[in-house]
């Protein structure tokens, strides 16, 4: 993966798209700290959105599986599904 900086993103943008369109991933950076990846639209793998939900804090990466994520909210009485089907009656 290439890495740029903004300035030099903005100088030539056109041939940075250009090595995108082929398939290279570029990150971009802001002195020297890196702020962006851009990558070909629609080619973006598993690895690459769990690692962005690591980065923004939603999960938590152990090494084996994702933990972190909210719980599933738990309701008592009927189900939705219940209340939806009365109501059509």
């Amino acid at each position: 993966m290439e890495t740029v900086g903004i300035r030099e993103l903005k100088e030539n943008l056109s041939k940075y798209l250009k090595s995108v369109k082929s398939g290279d991933k570029i990150i971009v950076t802001d002195r020297k700290k890196e702020v962006a990846i851009i990558v070909p639209f629609g080619t973006e793998t598993d690895e690459e959105k769990i690692l962005q939900l690591t980065q923004r804090g939603v999960a938590h990466w152990t090494g084996t599986k994702p933990i972190g994520m909210r719980s599933r909210i738990e309701s008592r009485g009927r189900s939705v599904s219940e209340a939806v089907l009365e109501d059509r009656r």
